[in-house]
C-alpha cells in the first residue's frame, strides 16, 4: 500500500474512533438535558426573594419527577414567555397576562396545568402615602406607578378597572412609571416618586406581615374586583407522563401536612387545583380592551 493511500486509510480510522467517542457523548449529553426540569417564573420581586421562594419547591419537585430542577432566572417579564415557547424552559410560574402571551407566542400550545385557589379570585390594591387621595378619581393629575408592564395584577387588570371607571392611566395621570416589580412599586410610593400606585394584594400582605412596609404611611385606598391570575405553565411538547407527575404533585400539596407547610407559606397558597386555558379568556379580553394586545 502507498503512503497515501495509508494515510487515507489512518484518517478514515481515526474519523471512526472520534465518532465512536463523540456519539455517545452526545447522547450522554442529551439525555442529561432530558433529566433536567428547567423552571423560572416571572420576575414579580426580587430576584433573591424569587430563589428563596422556589428553593424547597424544587426540592420537592425533585423528589416526586425523580428528575434534577434547575431553577433559571430571567431578566423580565417576556424573558418568560420567550423561553417557554422555544422550548428553554419546561415550566414556568406565569401571571395570567404572561399565560395569555405565551399561548399566542406558542400558536396555543401552552398548557396551564395549576393555580392557588387565592388565584381564582385575585385581587389588586391600590395604595398612596398621600392623604388627598381616597378615590379613583382624585388619581386625576398624579403620578403613577404599575409594576412591570405585562404584569396582570400590577398592570393589566388595575389598567382595565380604572379604564372601566372612567379614568385613562394614558390621559389621566400626569406620569406613568413602571417600577418592574410589585415590591418594587410600594417603595416607589413610600419614597414619594410616585403620588399612587398598584400591586397584587398578596404582595401587599406579605409585606405589611415582614414589616417592610409602613402601613400608617403607605395605605391601601382602593382593591379591585376578583380576576383569574398567576399558574404554573409548561410547554405543549412536554412528555404527557411528567405533566401528570407534576400537575399531581402540585394537588396532593397540603397546607397542614409538616412536610409541605414551608412550601405553601412561602407560595403563599392554602392549595394548588387544576385550571385550563379557558379560565383566561376574562384576562385575554380586558388586554384587547385596554389595547395592550391587538
Amino acid at each position: 500500500m502507498s503512503h497515501s493511500l495509508r494515510r487515507t486509510a489512518l484518517k478514515g480510522v481515526l474519523r471512526c474512533c472520534a465518532a465512536a467517542v463523540l456519539i455517545p457523548s452526545l447522547i450522554a449529553s442529551a439525555a442529561a438535558r432530558e433529566n433536567v426540569l428547567r423552571v423560572s417564573a416571572i420576575p414579580d420581586e426580587a430576584p433573591t426573594e424569587l430563589q428563596r421562594k422556589f428553593a424547597p419547591l424544587g426540592n420537592y419537585l425533585e423528589k416526586e419527577t425523580g428528575m434534577k430542577v434547575s431553577f433559571v432566572p430571567v431578566s423580565d417579564y417576556a424573558a418568560v414567555v420567550e423561553s417557554l415557547a422555544t422550548k428553554k424552559l419546561d415550566l414556568a410560574w406565569l401571571g395570567g397576562f404572561t399565560f395569555v402571551q405565551a399561548k399566542i407566542r406558542s400558536h396555543g400550545t401552552a398548557i396551564p396545568i395549576v393555580q392557588r385557589e387565592e388565584d381564582a379570585r385575585f385581587t389588586s390594591k391600590f395604595v398612596t402615602a398621600d392623604p388627598a387621595i381616597k378615590s379613583f378619581a382624585d388619581l386625576k393629575g398624579k403620578t403613577f406607578a404599575f409594576g412591570a408592564p405585562s404584569s396582570t395584577s400590577g398592570h393589566l387588570m388595575p389598567r382595565f378597572f380604572l379604564q372601566q371607571a372612567g379614568v385613562s392611566a394614558d390621559k389621566d395621570f400626569r406620569t406613568v412609571a413602571f417600577s418592574g416589580a410589585h415590591d418594587a412599586t410600594v417603595a416607589f410610593v413610600a419614597a414619594g416618586r410616585a403620588d399612587a400606585g398598584v400591586l397584587n394584594a398578596s404582595v401587599w400582605d406579605k409585606l405589611v406581615e415582614q414589616k417592610k412596609v409602613d402601613a400608617d404611611k403607605v395605605r391601601v385606598f382602593a382593591t379591585t374586583p376578583p380576576y383569574f391570575d398567576y399558574n404554573w405553565t409548561v410547554r405543549g411538547d412536554l412528555d404527557p407522563a411528567l405533566v401528570k407527575k407534576l400537575t399531581d404533585a402540585f394537588v396532593k400539596l397540603d397546607a397542614k401536612n409538616p412536610e409541605h407547610a414551608e412550601i405553601m407559606q412561602l407560595q403563599r397558597a392554602s392549595k394548588f387545583i387544576p385550571t385550563k386555558q379557558e379560565n383566561y379568556d376574562g384576562i385575554e379580553q380586558a388586554a384587547k380592551s385596554a389595547g395592550l394586545l391587538k
